[in-house]
């Protein structure tokens, strides 16, 4: 299942609307099956902080852990708020 998180819009911030976010994409989620990564697409984000990030990706990587599969995260903004997840979370490549 491809997620693209420009549809959330090209500035992602704030915890609320990352939990809103996740909130309306979870019934979709209902459709994944047991095999299928979730390609996580960033292409189009400009701005992607740590609170949206932890509210929507925290809880997809518990649930799936790797089958989730980040794409197009080279945007240094995504780059920062994914390592900064990481040293919070206290684990390596988490994300």
């Amino acid at each position: 299942m491809n997620i693209y998180l420009k549809k959330f819009g090209t500035t992602l911030v704030s915890r609320q609307s990352g939990k809103e976010a996740l909130a309306a994409f979870r019934p979709q989620l209902t459709t994944v099956k047991k095999d299928e990564k979730l390609l996580i697409d960033f292409d189009g984000v400009i701005t992607f902080t740590p609170s949206w990030a932890d509210e929507f990706l925290t809880p997809l990587f518990a649930e799936y852990g790797d089958r989730v599969v980040l794409q197009n995260t080279n945007n240094p903004s995504v780059r920062a708020t994914l390592e900064l997840l990481e040293k919070i979370k206290n684990k390596e490549d988490l994300f």
